[in-house]
């Protein structure tokens, strides 16, 4: 499998430094008093923004090497900026264009809240990036003219490779599709899915799970998620999505091992009760436990889905959440796992993960600190793929980190991932609303003719 390019264009090491004689007029919006945040703007990319911290004059420290904004470029995103997608643009050098604020953001009436301080430009030279990393600017700069005077204000801005496999599905997950893998205009098969329901009747087995007898080595897991507690009959269960490899041979699966069951007098999945999918990849003769998917219904004007992920190392005491945020429910969005720094979604809607931690760490669902972070074998960008909103039937795309996948097992292992979150979006819908009939158990009626 080979790889299609991208590069990764980080902004950090935001700070804001006043000179000693500062005008009055300037005090009133002291950072030192008032909050500061900026903007960062990279053409035909949202806008995104940043806290900046403020360093008084007389303090020589540097702020903390962290990332506070992220943009992913593809090889048609790098032509488009570097001006080489049209035959009539000469080479151009693109710009970070950067705005400081002083204040709180946010904004009134469709007005910034916050005062302007300065803009800053930064050039891009993409083309060398694409083949190794480059430092654009590290240290401080002057806002506005070149005087003792000017504020200072400090960033570091640098871009790497970061090659990913790139995934398609062949159309919804419940329809049992192809997965391609995409490298510009190639699309090469590499997977087949097979979903399933699970009917109420114990005694009939699942066709598309060839090694479900073989999931004692997950059954310590599934026992601890609830599988055998008392469900009442608002509840969707039984669904799974096995991924095969081209030879045929199960490599992965997605299998939901608590239902998705309506909070008492409510018609949704409640974050209280969540369902739970358990991602599972062959080792030793049965299934092993990878990964830990919780899904519910968020409450509120947002009306999104919640998820939890969970990675599940063989020597950890405890899962590790490399993912916890939402998506909404009406427009989808991107998942995102990335352990560079801050993991942010693709759409403004999306919140900031919670999965990153000091350090740049995943934290623990247990009481262990981050102490279970070495045995995490996942660096920086992990993996992201897109959520279909209900009542959508669009086909997922993800995207995986080359450093994530060494075997065919580590792809599919991430497909499976991907499938479950498209499908959480179907089993949190309201219990008031119908679902498709590839994801409703076959009626009594329908199993006698």
């Amino acid at each position: 499998m080979d790889p299609c390019p991208f590069v990764r264009l980080t902004v950090g090491n935001l700070a804001l430094k006043f000179p000693v004689a500062a005008k009055p007029a300037r005090a009133a919006v002291h950072p030192s008093s008032s909050p500061c945040y900026c903007t960062i703007n990279l053409k035909n990319f949202p806008v995104q923004s940043a806290v900046v911290s403020y360093i008084p004059p007389e303090n020589n420290t540097f702020p903390d090497a962290t990332s506070q904004a992220t943009f992913h470029l593809t090889k048609p995103d790098l032509d488009r900026l570097t001006g080489k997608s049209s035959l009539f643009s000469t080479s151009k050098t693109p710009q970070l264009s950067i705005s400081v604020y002083s204040g709180r953001r946010g904004a009134t009436c469709g007005v910034s809240s916050g005062r302007l301080l300065g803009r800053i430009a930064v050039p891009l030279d993409l083309v060398a990036a694409e083949s190794k990393a480059a430092v654009f600017h590290n240290g401080w700069i002057s806002m506005g003219k070149e005087t003792k005077k000017s504020a200072q204000f400090h960033l570091n801005v640098r871009a790497e490779p970061d090659p990913r496999f790139v995934f398609q599905f062949d159309g919804s997950p419940e329809c049992s599709p192809q997965v391609f893998q995409i490298r510009g205009n190639i699309r090469q098969p590499v997977f087949t899915c097979n979903f399933s329901l699970r009917a109420a009747d114990r005694n009939q087995r699942s066709r598309s799970l060839p090694l479900e007898a073989s999931y004692s080595g997950a059954r310590g897991w599934l026992s601890s998620f609830g599988s055998e507690r008392e469900r009442p009959c608002k509840e969707r269960k039984g669904w799974s999505i096995t991924i095969h490899d081209l030879s045929g041979s199960p490599v992965a699966v997605a299998s939901m091992v608590t239902p998705f069951v309506a909070s008492p007098g409510s018609d949704r999945v409640s974050r209280s009760n969540p369902g739970c999918w358990l991602i599972l990849r062959p080792g030793d003769g049965t299934w092993k436990p990878w990964g830990r998917l919780e899904a519910w219904r968020e409450r509120g004007s947002a009306d999104g889905l919640g998820y939890r992920f969970e990675l599940i190392p063989d020597s950890a005491p405890a899962g590790i959440v490399l993912a916890e945020s939402n998506l909404s429910c009406s427009k989808g969005g991107k998942f995102v796992i990335d352990l560079n720094g801050n993991c942010v979604g693709s759409n403004a809607s999306t919140p900031r993960s919670t999965a990153t931690s000091p350090g740049c760490s995943p934290r623990s669902s247990g009481d262990f600190g981050y102490g279970l972070w070495p045995y995490c074998m996942y660096r920086g960008f992990v993996m992201s793929a897109t959520v279909q909103g209900e009542g959508g039937r669009g086909a997922p795309l993800m995207e995986v980190g080359v450093q994530q996948v060494n075997c065919t097992e580590d792809a599919a292992a991430f497909v499976a991932l991907s499938a479950a979150l498209d499908l959480s979006m179907d089993a949190c819908r309201l219990f008031s609303q119908k679902l498709r009939k590839e994801l409703c158990p076959p009626s009594p009626q329908d199993i006698l003719f």
